[in-house]
């Protein structure tokens, strides 16, 4: 009695590594539109945080336009800001849509939002 051989076909791995493709491209595009929003959150938090930028709007705005160069941050400006008071506290919000193409008239649209309060 023999048995049957068992194991990925031909037509199975290239299935497999299909997939595993998809999946590297949707990563490699995600990756830098996921990573300057982190940028924007990080900035956000350094601005509330600064004692110098806490005076008024038009001074956290001048510092986040600091960050934005260092971070190389492109996709919000300070005036994209929404800058209110809350309770004394200043509270800083932004809100932005980014499309990445992926292949002709494929492309993924994030729709980034996000707040930071002044401790």
């Amino acid at each position: 009695m023999t048995e049957r051989e068992r194991g990925l076909t031909l037509m199975g791995l290239l299935v497999v590594l299909l997939v595993f493709g998809a999946i590297a491209l949707l990563s490699m595009r995600m990756m830098p539109a996921i990573v300057e929003y982190w940028q924007i959150k990080k900035a956000l938090a350094a601005i509330v945080k600064d004692p110098t930028a806490k005076e008024s709007p038009a001074a956290l705005r001048k510092a986040f336009e600091r960050h934005a160069v260092v971070s190389d941050i492109r996709s919000i400006s300070a005036h994209d800001l929404e800058i209110r008071q809350e309770q004394g506290r200043w509270v800083v919000s932004f809100a932005y849509e980014k499309r990445v193409p992926l292949a002709g008239n494929v492309s993924l649209l994030f729709d980034f939002q996000g707040s930071m309060r002044e401790d």
